[in-house]
Order: C-alpha cells, then structure tokens, then sequence
C-alpha cells in the first residue's frame, strides 16, 4: 500500500496545484470585472458632475443642491453623494487625501480607498464643480465596496470547498484503484516471491490483470516453475550420482572381498581336507562313540569345504558361457537335485510351467547354480517346513532401472516360498555379499549374491517381493531366444 499511498499523494497534490491555478485566474477575472464596474460607476460620477454643473449654472447653486439630494435619496444605496466646498474641503481635508491632491482637486478628480471603522472598505470620488461666478465646489461620490469584498470572498471559499472537494474525491478514488489495481497484486506478487524464496515452488500467484502486473506475475509463476524443474532435476542428477557413488563403492568392496574370500580360501583348502580324510579314515576304522565323532568331524568339514567353494566361485566368477537351453528343464533337474534336501527340511517342491517350451541363452551351470541358491534360501527361510513353489512363463517387460526401453519378451521364474519374510529395511542389503539374517551357522550371506551377479551377468534382474509373515518371492527375469533345431533338440 506505501505505492499506492505516494500515488496518491502525488495526485493530490497535482489536482491542489491545477485548482489553486485556476483559482487564481478565476480571482483575477473576478477583480477586472469588479474594476470594470467601479470605471463604469466612475463615468457616471463625471456624467452626474457636468449634470449638476449645467442645473448650477441655468437654475442656481439651491436647484443643483436640491437635484444632488433627490438623485442621491433615489440612488442606490451603496453609492451616496454629498456638496462640499471646496475652501471646507481646504480647511478640513480628508484623512486620506494629502494636501498635494487637495492642491490638483481643482484640475482633475481624485480618488481614494480607506476602510470604515467597522472594517468596511469605501471609495471615494473627488469631482470638482465649477461655475463662472460662483464659488468652486466638489462633489463626492461614496461607493461602498462591501458586497464585491464579500462576492470575491464567497468565491475564495467556493473554490477552497471545491478544491478540497476535487482532492478528497480524487485521493479517495486514486487510493481505491491503487489498492485494487496495484497494492493488492502487488502483495501477493510479494508474498509468492517470498515463497520462492522459501523453496515452495509448486505454488501459483492468481493476477487477473491485462497489464504489466499481470505480465509480472505470468513471469513469476513461468520463473517458479522453471526453478521447479531444475531443482527436480538437481534432485534426480545428485540422487544418481549418488547412487553411482554407492556402487562404485559397493563394487570395490566387492573386489576386495572377492580378493580376500579367494586368500581365505586356498589358505583354508589344504587343512580342511587333510581334516576330512583323517575324519573319513578315523570313521572306517573305529566304531562306537569315536565313529561317530569322525563323522561329525567330516560332515562339518564337509559344510566348510562347501562354503569355502562359494567363497572360490563368488571370487572367480567369469563371463557366462552362453547357450540356448530349454529353462523348464533346467528347472526340473535343480528340483530333483534338491528334492532330499527338502524332504530333510519337511518343505515340499512345486514346479509348473506356462506356455510354450521356455528358451533362453544361458551359461546353464551358473543359472543351475543361481536358482539352486535362491531354492537353498527359500527352504532355509521355513524351519517349520512348507511349500516351495516354482513358476515359469513369458511375460513382456523392461530393465527396472530405465524405463524409457521398449518392453522385450523375457523368461520369468518365480520362487515362491512361505517362510517368515524378509523386513522392508532389509531388503536393499539382500545381495550384498554377507549379509544376512539367519542365525550363526545358517548361513554365509554369499547365495543370494552369486545369484543376483549370475542373473546380471546374463543380462537380466531379480525382482523381490516378501511380506514379514507371509513369505518372499523371487523372480528372475532373462531374455527370451528362439532356439534351432539342433539347439532345441538338445
């Protein structure tokens, strides 16, 4: 409003000095007429002069006497004649005639403006009379000034009632339109500046106006959307560079594992299976409780051995040697592979393929190797045994990481088991090379791994879905072939 309020101000002021102006000349109109007036009343004093000098001289000084009374009682009233001789006029001159004027009165007129006592201003005329023969006279001619001092002072308080009038009006009418028109769009303009400058930047400013505070606004609400977008994408560019900062760092933490499983593992290699031999030949050639240790010895050496493989294969995993294989039977020969161990584990195997015969170009050891370790897992998952369900089909779908690719036929295998579930902040570390949540001698955190870098290699992705409770659901996605017929027949 402080723009609005100088606005104004400032037309105020304008519209005071234009009616001051045109006061001033209305004044001065109003004081040549009034002049006018007085010439006029003036020439008719002369005109009554040289009257009554003509009555003086035909009729005698008692006949021009008596003609001043008449036309004097008749007269207006503002206007009164009076005789005067001239030797009286002499002896006891008026207060504001100087003795220089008395001196000229008997060669031209003379006229003066004095106020009375009661503040009332009066003119007085001075005409001489002369007749051969007679004593010289004077004639004054009295003119009240009242009523054109009170016209002149009418006409100051109209034009300052006017004035002020004019003014009010203008200053309430300009502080309205500059409210409505300028301080309120304005103080959203300002309040949805300050909100950009707060960082809310979805937000509009409403101006309805076709003028330059409408345009202003238009390129306020064009600029917060710009800055919109460029914070989202500052958001999404440091959120992947972010991202890619994490996997470069994952990737060499992998390195290093990968390069301290593989020193772990041939330093721990020879020992255990010079273990598992004394165990294996103590368990032939005793009996009782000693075989029975042996055994145990073994079978533990066994386990050992087996996580020091995974540790060997998650360290030395090479390129996949590719090939069409048919995944159904793929699948079928893992599930009769881990059958005992299920049964061992109460859990029971359901395989089912959907459609056609699924090809894909696979390394089939490494894609055995990947599923036997999500089955392994699955299974580990239900303590108390359950169903294991495996389901192959097609589908149409696109990397999870781009989704501008165009969907591709895939191959989908999905394991579903019914175990306890993984918690949704755990699941972003399910791959990651030893982590894990079972309990100590459950589990390496290596299988999930050595299959999510399996299924990456082959170009493909393992997507997961667990409810605590319910289970998880694994499903691999690989690309879809079409096999020859030498490739189909085998």
């Amino acid at each position: 409003m402080r723009l609005a309020r100088k606005l104004t101000l400032g037309l105020v002021a304008g519209v005071l000095a234009v009616m001051a102006a045109y006061a001033w000349v209305q004044i001065g109109h109003e004081v040549l007429i009034i002049n006018a007036d007085l010439s006029k009343n003036e020439k008719l004093g002369h005109g009554l002069a040289a009257a009554i000098e003509s009555i003086w001289a035909k009729e005698g000084e008692a006949r021009a006497r008596e003609m001043l009374d008449t036309i004097d009682r008749h007269g207006p009233d503002v206007i009164q004649l009076r005789w005067h001789r001239l030797r009286d006029l002499l002896a006891n001159p008026p207060e504001d005639v100087s003795n220089e004027e008395l001196a000229a009165l008997k060669q031209r007129n003379i006229v003066t403006f004095r106020p009375t006592t009661n503040g009332e201003w009066v003119r007085h005329i001075y005409v001489p009379l002369g007749v051969p023969g007679e004593e010289p006279a004077v004639l004054e001619g009295r003119e009240s000034l009242q009523e054109e001092h009170r016209y002149i002072d009418m006409n100051h308080r109209e034009l300052a009632f006017a004035s002020a009038l004019v003014a009010i009006m203008c200053g309430l009418t300009a502080m309205g339109l500059g409210y409505w028109l300028v301080g309120r769009p304005l103080a959203r303009l300002r309040d949805h500046a300050r909100a950009i400058g707060a960082g809310e930047l979805e937000g509009r400013v409403e101006v309805r106006q076709h003028d330059e505070i409408g345009d202003l606004a238009e390129e306020l609400n064009r600029m917060s959307a710009n800055l919109a977008e460029a914070r989202a994408r500052l958001v999404a560019e440091t959120e992947a560079r972010i991202a890619t900062l994490d996997q470069l760092r994952h990737t060499d933490r992998l390195t290093t594992v990968g390069r301290l499983a593989a020193g772990v593992a041939h330093e721990l290699g020879t020992p255990l299976n010079v273990v598992a031999g004394r165990a294996a030949k103590i368990a032939t050639t005793e009996t009782g409780q000693t075989a029975e240790y042996a055994r145990i010895i073994q079978e533990q050496a066994a386990r050992m051995t087996a996580i020091i493989r995974q540790l060997l294969d998650f360290s030395r995993r090479h390129g996949p040697k590719l090939a069409v294989c048919n995944v159904r039977t793929l699948v079928g020969r893992t599930v009769d592979l881990l059958r005992p161990f299920a049964e061992r584990h109460g859990a029971t195997i359901e395989a089912e393929s959907r459609g056609g015969e699924p090809f894909a170009r696979v390394d089939q050891n490494q894609l055995q190797q990947a599923i036997t370790n999500i089955m392994m897992n699955g299974m580990q998952a239900m303590p108390r045994g359950g169903r294991l369900r495996i389901e192959i089909d097609s589908c149409m779908a696109r990397q999870p990481d781009d989704e501008h690719l165009v969907a591709q036929p895939y191959l989908r295998i999905a394991i579903q088991d019914q175990g306890e579930g993984i918690p949704s902040q755990h699941l972003a570390y399910i791959f990651e090379p030893f982590f894990t949540t079972k309990g100590v001698g459950a589990g390496t955190g290596l299988g999930l791994s050595v299959a999510h870098g399996i299924i990456t290699d082959h170009g493909g992705w393992i997507d997961v879905h667990s409810e605590v409770g319910k289970g998880t659901r694994m499903t691999i996605y690989l690309a879809a072939a079409e096999p020859s017929t030498a490739e189909a027949a085998s």
